[in-house]
């Protein structure tokens, strides 16, 4: 039998929290949620919704009130000012503070396969990545220092049916079904683990209150992990395109070409990432992959067709793709 337990979510109506809410709820915790109201996520039934600036402590500590909470899971800090806030609000008190991470963080590219919680963190592409290792020590040291009751999560590429993984999103679908050619990043051969949120929910769920989880970082990711070629295909498949033309561009030149796309591009994407996830499993041993991506890409162009005013076509992505694909067919 679990017990009950009172958890507060910073966060809670993103790709991942919303997930994770979802299964907290199913375990039978007493759940809060800490954000400012406007995700169009609607919260599970019987969860509290304490709407704050997440960045500004008096207004958290109005809505939050004093009782402490046996778990603080934080979805919402990205740089070391914004846990420090969190910790000055709600997470110093708490039984369990839980810090989600990047699994972006571990070096790339990495030396070897699979990535485990030993591989260390270094992204020299990405400041996004950095940030997430500076938050990570500065939990460390507090944890040493002072006894923080800190579990650290890494999640990798997870997604739910709103998330397009591919460079262009919803543009990449547009051009496939309009017979219009795709740019992949590299030679299309690189693996990617996809995880599915509610799979990764399983995983989460097992980490809330649990003694063992404190003190220690862990990986949640499934074990699925398909080339992009295979992505963009069951894409395709999905959005009824029989055969997706695949225009294959190095990394490098997209980056150079769209700035934008180049550190999340050479600091993640670009480069093959599996991962072993036994110590998530030995708190959490259901935990496994039950959503494979060729189910997950029906899930999400099913969602899209849904929802027509979701389908925005990037008019500067889509004359980036035609540059490209041009420069490529002149090589």
């Amino acid at each position: 039998m679990t017990l009950r337990r009172r958890i507060l979510f910073i966060g809670g109506s993103g790709v991942i929290s919303t997930a994770c809410v979802r299964a907290a709820v199913a375990a039978g915790h007493d759940v809060s949620v800490l954000n400012r109201g406007r995700s169009t996520r609607p919260l599970p039934e019987g969860v509290r919704e304490l709407r704050a600036d997440v960045r500004d402590a008096d207004a958290v500590a109005a809505v939050v009130g004093e009782r402490p909470f046996d778990v603080v899971a934080d979805f919402l800090s990205f740089v070391p000012a914004h846990v420090e806030t969190a910790l000055a609000t709600v997470g110093g008190s708490a039984g369990q503070y839980i810090f989600i991470s990047s699994a972006s963080a571990y070096e790339k590219p990495p030396r070897r396969l699979p990535i485990t919680e030993s591989t260390p963190l270094r992204n020299p592409f990405w400041q996004y990545s950095r940030d997430k290792i500076a938050c990570e020590d500065l939990l460390v040291a507090a944890h040493r220092d002072r006894e923080l009751p800190v579990t650290i999560v890494r999640p990798s590429h997870t997604y739910d049916d709103t998330l397009l993984p591919t460079l262009g999103g919803w543009t990449d679908i547009a051009r496939m079904r309009a017979g219009r050619p795709v740019v992949v990043h590299g030679d299309g051969s690189s693996l990617w683990t996809l995880t599915h949120s509610d799979d990764f929910a399983v995983g989460f769920t097992g980490l809330l209150g649990n003694p063992a989880a404190i003190g220690e970082a862990f990986t949640i990711t499934g074990s699925h992990a398909p080339t992009w070629d295979q992505i963009y295909r069951w894409l395709a498949e999905a959005a009824g395109v029989d055969a997706p033309s695949l225009v294959h561009v190095a990394s490098d030149t997209i980056a150079t070409a769209a700035p934008d796309l180049g550190p999340g591009l050479l600091g993640d994407k670009a480069h093959s990432v599996v991962f072993d996830a036994t110590r998530v499993r030995e708190l959490s041993p259901e935990f496994g992959t039950t959503i494979t991506f060729d189910e997950g890409a029906r899930r999400i162009l099913a969602h899209y067709d849904a929802h027509p005013e979701l389908q925005q076509v990037d008019p500067e992505l889509d004359e980036l793709f035609d540059r490209l694909v041009a420069h490529a067919d002149s090589v």
